[in-house]
């Protein structure tokens, strides 16, 4: 669900929008645009009623967001979601290339690879440290020894790693 102010709403309109949605149990998003302030609402299971939160100074239109992951959708968040990865952003205007194998399996090979994506131009390099599987006979990953492999790959390519943790408990990396 998204409040959406009116453009003259003041702050304090704004803030019994937000305390009044909290005490419904509910989370409260306040977002403040260029003319005007939406408010989204995550957390209902069940339909708010519009009436109590429409009567209150302030509020132009609600709108009933029904699509999955709001927190993410162009009604809740316009603009689009730009992600700093070690100096390279993800979601502007530049497709980032990632490259890299699908698992680390020695330093040997992974260092090999990611010479060869450093030097096709990509702007990060992607290994898999862990590879959980269905049996405990295929290869399941070098696993932290994978992880350090990787962060020497980083320092020597000067490349950030994308790269998924199972449990990455106490790694000094």
């Amino acid at each position: 669900m998204l409040v959406v102010m009116e453009h003259t709403a003041t702050d304090e309109q704004i803030k019994a929008v937000v305390d009044i949605i909290q005490e419904m149990g509910l989370r409260a998003h306040a977002m403040p645009g260029a003319t005007r302030t939406a408010i989204g609402i995550t957390g209902n299971k069940q339909m708010v009623k519009d009436a109590q939160i429409f009567a209150l100074p302030g509020v132009m239109e609600i709108i009933h967001v029904t699509q999955p992951y709001k927190l993410v959708s162009r009604e809740f968040h316009p603009d689009n979601s730009v992600v700093d990865v070690s100096g390279v952003t993800c979601g502007g205007d530049l497709v980032p290339v990632i490259a890299g194998p699908c698992a680390v399996e020695s330093e040997s090979q992974c260092f090999a690879i990611a010479e060869r994506v450093k030097a096709a131009g990509a702007c990060m390099f992607r290994g898999g440290a862990f590879k959980p599987r269905t049996s405990p006979y295929d290869f399941q990953g070098l696993g932290e020894e994978g992880l350090k492999i990787l962060s020497r790959a980083r320092d020597r390519f000067e490349l950030p790693i994308v790269t998924e943790a199972v449990d990455p408990g106490n790694l000094d990396l």
